[in-house]
């Protein structure tokens, strides 16, 4: 799992069942570690939404999720998404000739 990029975050059982508080605060603190990373300032919002997007999702998605998202059109969720490869923000996940899916591209 790791070499597919997985994150693992280790709890003991007994952690769970004798400090629940202290392991909420724990996987709240691992979690907002990924939600509130800061964004480049020169993106437009249109770009920093999509980044703020993949964080949250932590999956490949598709133009479509992502106009439904940003309340845009497909096409031009895709001169965004094009746009935020060709910064190396996200990656290709899938497709050849026509890409189907994106996703965030961890420095």
């Amino acid at each position: 799992m790791a070499l597919d990029d997985w994150i693992f975050l280790p709890i003991a059982y007994l952690s769970i069942t004798d400090e629940p508080k202290r392991c909420q605060q724990l996987v709240l603190s691992f979690i907002g570690k990924f939600v509130a990373m800061d964004v480049p300032e020169h993106l437009s919002w249109l770009e920093a939404e999509t980044v703020r997007f993949a964080r949250r999702l932590l999956r490949p998605f598709a133009p479509s999720e992502l106009a439904g998202h940003l309340h845009i059109t497909v096409q031009h969720a895709r001169r965004v998404l094009h746009r935020a490869v060709e910064q190396q923000l996200l990656f290709v996940a899938s497709g050849r000739s026509r890409y189907r899916t994106y996703a965030l591209r961890i420095h």
